[in-house]
């Protein structure tokens, strides 16, 4: 197999983990995934008589579920596989009645397409066909897998997900911003200042040599106050840190993390608008709010991404009180030339409450979200439009009139990935238009993908500003 073929895999596939659906919802057709119990060595192993034979592990049906086409899977397995760094790692071997079935280490779409027995050990999760490409859930026949030497029992945390100096929460970076050839590290190796006025905060974020500022005490503008970051930048927010009535401009420039602050009542424009094809940004922990009271056009977004912009982590944060939360592309002249190909986003872990809609709202790029919950709104939750993409991986969605659509106001149409992965509690219908794709990011986020059931609980008690003197 090329190397090429590689990057068609799903790298950290549909998530696996039990999904439990809570009180009444109401969903479109896709499903929440029937729930995968591990795979692990159990007193039924079959030991050879001989020193030098592997045991064999038996793989219930109930841990198996349909992937796409051909492809199967099954997991949690009890050591980890193959890897973007390292794709032919493993040394698991599947076998079908006794008969080992193969080749192993396959793209997996190739799994899905042609199928023949070719297989994949990847992360934790084992990616199979049938040698007939019947169905094992049915087909009457026995599975079971060997697992040789040490390859493959590696608990190292994935390349892609690192937790980089300035990080002072020590959150796993995971997403977008560790792709693209580069990692976010902000200010690692700079000089540390802490801020306490606006005049201060302006000077201190301006230039692109590697600084970590710290944010403390409540810093005001007047509503619509720019403060424009340079590259290269780590800011903090010690306890209670409020930035209000500001907009950060990430103008043209990459590298930069934001963490810890409070963000309140910005006019006009966003509260962190990255625009001009800045790129490498992280956001985490974070909370941003306006009111409802002063109509939809008076606030800014809470977060803008435009003009070719790329490479974003939006982690733990939470966007509530407002109309229109996260707007990400536009449909100014030239957008769509500036924007193809760009806007790769990941969310993961937020809370989105008392927001009307945009929780975001895309158009041309591609998003991948996990593990957010979304609560009570009264207009739409995610609204992809203009070709975008947007992949979901167990989401939370519990009171919210129309949690996914393709269809705004007559708009050329996006599309989603994922869907059946979701809860949606309580919940009015879908409106999707589009064929549901199969797109996946290529970067590792299995470690820390949560349960869909669990998301609630998880993300009200982590999300947000914490504690940091």
């Amino acid at each position: 197999m090329q190397k090429k073929s590689l990057k068609r895999r799903k790298s950290v596939g549909l998530a696996l983990t039990a999904i439990l659906l809570i009180g009444s919802c109401s969903k479109n057709a896709d499903a929440p995934s029937p729930p995968v119990n591990a795979i692990s060595p159990e007193s039924l192993s079959v030991t050879s008589t001989t020193n030098v034979a592997p045991t064999v592990y038996p793989i219930s049906v109930s841990t198996m579920r349909h992937d796409e086409g051909h492809g199967y899977e099954a997991g949690p397995i009890s050591t980890s596989g193959d890897s973007n760094d390292q794709p032919t790692v493993s040394t698991l071997k599947i076998y079908e009645n006794g008969v080992a079935l193969g080749p192993a280490h396959t793209a997996h779409d190739d799994i899905r397409e042609i199928g023949r027995g070719s297989f994949s050990h990847w992360g934790k999760e084992l990616y199979f066909s049938a040698s007939d490409n019947s169905n094992p859930l049915n087909n009457g026949r026995k599975y079971t897998y060997t697992l040789t030497g040490t390859a493959g029992s590696s608990t190292s945390a994935p390349a892609a997900s690192t937790a980089p100096t300035g990080s002072v929460l020590k959150t796993v970076l995971t997403g977008f911003a560790t792709a693209g050839g580069a990692t976010t590290t902000g200010g690692k190796g700079g000089k540390t200042v802490t801020v306490t006025s606006l005049s201060a905060f302006k000077a201190a974020a301006a230039g692109s040599s590697p600084k970590i500022i710290y944010i403390s005490g409540i810093i005001k503008g007047t509503g619509y106050d720019p403060v424009y970051v340079g590259s290269n930048t780590t800011l903090i927010g010690k306890t209670g840190a409020v930035l209000q009535g500001i907009n950060l401009y990430l103008f043209g420039i990459s590298n930069v993390i934001i963490q810890n602050i409070t963000f309140k009542n910005y006019v006009t424009e966003c509260g962190v608008y990255i625009k001009f094809k800045s790129h490498h940004v992280w956001v985490d922990h974070c909370d941003f709010s306006t009111d409802k009271s002063h109509g939809w056009d008076y606030w800014g977004k809470d977060i803008g991404l435009a003009e070719g912009a790329d490479f974003v982590t939006v982690s733990w944060s939470r966007f509530h009180d407002t109309n229109l939360s996260v707007l990400i592309g536009s449909t100014a002249s030239g957008a769509a030339a500036a924007n193809t190909g760009k806007l790769h986003v990941t969310f993961h872990h937020n809370f989105w409450y008392n927001v009307s809609e945009r929780e975001p709202t895309l158009l041309f790029g591609s998003i991948h979200m996990f593990n957010n919950y979304h609560l009570n709104n009264s207009g739409y939750s995610i609204g992809v439009r203009y070709a975008g993409l947007a992949r979901t991986d167990n989401e939370y969605f519990s009171g919210c009139k129309k949690p996914l659509t393709t269809n705004l106001d007559g708009e050329p149409v996006g599309y989603f990935s994922g869907t059946s992965t979701n809860i949606y509690s309580n919940c009015g219908a879908n409106n999707i238009t589009t064929a549901l794709k199969t797109w996946v990011p290529t970067y590792s986020y299995k470690s820390v993908l949560d349960a869909a059931a669990n998301v609630p609980a998880i993300v009200k008690a982590g999300a947000g500003p914490k504690t940091v003197n």
